[in-house]
């Protein structure tokens, strides 16, 4: 029923100049479905005229991701915490989660490249790794169930259709969206959901500040070589070139985020998958100047490559003083067109909130994914606004007043503004090799790793858990 209503609502709005809306939210991601989704199970915002709208072709990958699920896990997989999981249980998304695509991990294990200092964080389910389409596709079937069962004011869904222009009503000061089919959409409230180069934000007027780290996040979806069940611990080494990720997915599979420089990104771009395995498998183990040869053998003679880490590995794993428990089990199989990059950087938007304008997630800020902080923040941002949009409801303001959305603004930037900086001091200490800082983190490692309850405040951060 639901696709049908949106396939008729667009076919009557052809003969439609402006329609009215309470709520709009661009972009059809995580944030927005979830958003969207807690919208339309709000007992006080439920009867609000609501449309999402998306760019690209959503439904039918959704429909068919929930339908039939492809044989590997998507490149694109977020970790979210114990409370992103549980807003996504109250608003009714996780009764259609594929849970046979999701790991809970246990464990994270760092280690430092140069002084090779240790942090092991314990904690029972820290963390679940997801696929992004996992994720929007059990929100889809969330809004569709919660339309079936109220067919007045149901979220309309626009997937396929871009916002070309926004300009302001000159009359009520509403945001007027020009659509790529023709028709246009007035709205008492315009939230973006619409990522880091977000037209609403622009259309507000609002300065995103930050930079760009000047590295690549190298993506794929892998599998260990051992059988052995280790699939409750995530890895990271800190390498100054950047941070290597091994993050654990079912069936002993893993996510690979390897943040790198341009140009080596751009050496392990040419790298067959083969080559590129076992580019992981050196990163994981050998130093920092052996890793420096090896890019220079990929990047001038790649035939070379594999005897040449076979070699190296085969030494040292035959070390005595090196213990397996130590190191990630070694990666045998990249996922065929699993491998993917994207620029590293940080951003965060002077305010979130403007007179008839909401920011949330990536349109409002962006971080470094060493953390994987990324979309919790997000959910973060849905909770803290709908909470806020509901109080406003309930005590008769306008919820499009930049008066009614202050409290979000309030509850958000400060928490965003302390992870985005702790996320940012991370990446530099690691980003060096200057031997007193060096010397410096890894005393401080050593002694956190060793006072239990700095650990468990450390662990609370993470995960979000009270």
């Amino acid at each position: 029923m639901f696709r049908r209503y949106l396939s008729s609502t667009a076919r009557n709005w052809n003969s439609v100049v402006t329609t009215t809306n309470d709520i709009v939210i661009i972009g059809g991601g995580p944030a927005g479905l979830s958003l969207a989704s807690a919208i339309k199970t709000s007992p006080i915002l439920k009867d609000l005229k609501c449309t999402l709208i998306e760019g690209n072709k959503l439904i039918d990958s959704l429909e068919s991701y929930y339908d039939n699920p492809p044989e590997y896990i998507d490149k694109r997989v977020v970790s979210i915490t114990p409370t992103s999981m549980d807003f996504l249980k109250k608003i009714g998304g996780w009764d259609y989660v594929k849970h046979d695509r999701i790991e809970t991990y246990d464990n994270i294990h760092t280690y430092d490249s140069i002084s090779g200092a240790k942090m092991e964080f314990d904690s029972p389910e820290l963390a679940t790794m997801i696929e992004n389409i996992n994720i929007q596709s059990m929100l889809y079937q969330n809004i569709k169930s919660v339309n079936n069962e109220s067919t007045e004011n149901e979220l309309i869904l626009l997937d396929n259709t871009k916002v070309v222009k926004i300009e302001e009503d000159p009359h009520s000061e509403w945001p007027i969206l020009e659509l790529s089919n023709g028709n246009k959409i007035k709205t008492r409230l315009l939230i973006g959901c619409d990522g880091y180069n977000s037209p609403v934000r622009k259309f507000a007027q609002i300065e995103s500040r930050g930079w760009s780290y000047n590295r690549w996040g190298n993506v794929a979806t892998c599998k260990y070589r051992d059988n052995e069940i280790r699939l409750s611990t995530g890895w990271q080494r800190f390498l100054t070139t950047g941070t290597l990720a091994l993050l654990p997915l079912p069936n002993n599979w893993c996510s690979l985020v390897w943040s790198v420089p341009p140009e080596i990104s751009n050496i392990l771009n040419k790298l067959n998958d083969e080559q590129f395995k076992f580019m992981i498998n050196a990163a994981a183990k050998l130093s920092e100047g052996e890793l420096k040869y090896l890019y220079q053998i990929a990047d001038n003679d790649s035939d070379k490559l594999i005897d040449e880490i076979k070699w190296r590995l085969e030494i040292f794993n035959n070390k005595p003083t090196n213990n397996s428990e130590d190191y990630p089990l070694e990666i045998e199989f990249i996922v065929p067109n699993s491998r993917a990059k994207f620029p590293l950087k940080l951003s965060n938007a002077d305010s979130y909130i403007e007179d008839r304008i909401a920011l949330v997630g990536d349109a409002a800020h962006t971080t470094n994914p060493l953390a994987g902080q990324g979309l919790n923040m997000g959910q973060a941002d849905v909770k803290s606004l709908v909470e806020t949009l509901e109080k406003s409801y309930m005590r008769g303001l306008d919820i499009g007043s930049k008066i009614a959305l202050e409290p979000y603004w309030s509850d958000r930037y400060l928490p965003n503004h302390v992870m985005l900086g702790i996320v940012d001091k991370i990446h530099k200490i690691y980003s060096t090799d200057f031997t007193p800082i060096v010397w410096a983190r890894s005393f401080g490692v050593n002694v956190l790793n060793n006072v239990p309850f700095i650990k468990d405040f450390m662990v609370q951060q993470i995960s979000h858990k009270d």
